[in-house]
């Protein structure tokens, strides 16, 4: 039987704080599916990770324990890489709650290679068409400031794939943002698909009309019973196929009647 090939995510991705809101987010996309299951990490309040190359999910995981205890972006990234075997092999990109960001590209990650770092964001890619990857996402994500964080993420991904993306191909796409509560604010995943990052932006559009109202009005720690007034209610459930107040569906959503006449066998 033959070894097993190690996972290696050949990926461009983006981790980032925004200042307004204090949300975290990743974005990220390769020429494999799934990228969303083992590239992607953030918890409110604490910060973000992206974790490729010759992946290691512990990364990610240690790595917002490590933030979560008070370490920057900076002290959190020697830290791991300190206590990882293959350093050399991975690429890590981390962002902390004061917006510092910290970012490694080890020597035998897969050419072209690289990242770049600015205030409250990271870009890092390996196996992309070239450095203008990470480049071009970085100045769009610049230059979206005073959007919401999951439209930046989004348009900085779809640079990076103009730019030329993962040398490979296309496959998977996602983000994942983390507002002020434990669950997700936006997390979508394109897991296989020939277009990704065109079908997350369609994703993401119909979330935002949808579904981002219900997000919203969910319980939080400051106000457990949440936000649902009719308004949130209507915009899931159209009027007309609201129970009435007898709890009875609308009449002309109703089956018609049966013909409860049977026919005899054999006739």
């Amino acid at each position: 039987m033959p070894p097993t090939t190690p996972l290696t995510l050949n990926t461009f991705s983006i981790v980032a704080r925004d200042h307004a809101s204090g949300m975290f987010g990743v974005a990220a996309s390769t020429r494999l599916p799934a990228v969303g299951v083992l590239g992607p990490y953030a918890r409110a309040g604490v910060g973000a990770i992206a974790t490729q190359a010759r992946t290691n999910p512990l990364l990610g995981y240690d790595g917002l324990d490590l933030l979560g205890r008070g370490y920057d972006a900076e002290e959190t990234l020697k830290i791991l890489l300190g206590s990882d075997p293959e350093p050399e092999k991975r690429q890590v990109g981390i962002v902390d709650s004061r917006g510092g960001s910290a970012a490694h590209t080890g020597a035998e990650a897969d050419p072209w290679r690289g990242h770049v770092t600015g205030d409250s964001y990271a870009v890092t890619g390996n196996l992309v068409a070239g450095e203008e990857v990470v480049l071009t996402m970085a100045a769009a994500f610049e230059a979206s400031e005073g959007e919401t964080l999951p439209e930046r993420l989004v348009r900085a991904l779809e640079a990076g794939q103009a730019a030329g993306g993962d040398k490979r191909g296309k496959q998977s796409a996602a983000i994942t943002t983390m507002k002020d509560q434990p669950y997700p604010y936006v997390e979508l995943r394109v897991d296989e698909h020939p277009d990704p990052i065109v079908e997350l932006r369609r994703i993401y559009e119909v979330f935002k009309v949808q579904m981002l109202p219900f997000v919203e009005a969910l319980p939080t720690r400051s106000n457990p019973k949440g936000d649902f007034g009719e308004e949130i209610r209507g915009s899931l459930i159209p009027a007309d196929d609201l129970p009435q107040a007898d709890g009875k569906a609308p009449e002309e959503d109703l089956p018609p009647p049966q013909d409860l006449q049977t026919t005899p066998q054999g006739s």
